[in-house]
């Protein structure tokens, strides 16, 4: 069955299947099956076309789909425009909430690099090469 363009599952009772819905969750789904006045023990294909019409009216009055996506999407932006602690977060992509970033927070930072020492003799030849090309280049005027 498609509901406010998503696709919910047919053998679940309502109560259950309106929460497959994007934006909409447990606390939501008894609110809008009692302005909707629909029983939330009843199975999804078992539903009235009424009883559809009525879950469609109730729907309306949440966000969901697109609609909250984007709603999130500009609360994000806003936080970056007016430069606040959580929208710097945001945008050095970084957790926003407080949690730690010391040994944690892979998800959003993602894969470890790991950052080695140069070994001693490496970088002393890498150190006298750089010093090589400068001492040949600042010989002096060019005779041309």
């Amino acid at each position: 069955m498609r509901i406010a363009g998503f696709d919910i599952p047919d053998e679940k009772r309502i109560e259950a299947s309106l929460p497959y819905i994007y934006g909409v969750g447990p606390v939501n789904v008894r609110k809008i099956l009692s302005l909707a006045k629909v029983n939330p023990d009843v199975r999804t294909k078992d539903l009235t076309k009424d009883e559809v019409a009525r879950l469609h009216k109730a729907l309306e009055t949440v966000p969901t789909g697109g609609n909250l996506k984007q709603m999130v999407l500009e609360n994000i932006k806003r936080l970056k425009d007016i430069g606040s602690y959580r929208g710097i977060r945001h945008i050095q992509n970084l957790p926003v909430r407080g949690q730690r970033t010391r040994s944690n927070a892979r998800t959003k930072r993602g894969k470890r690099r790991t950052v080695g020492a140069i070994r001693k003799d490496v970088a002393l030849r890498m150190a006298r090469a750089g010093k090589a090309k400068k001492g040949g280049e600042a010989g002096g005027k060019s005779k041309s």
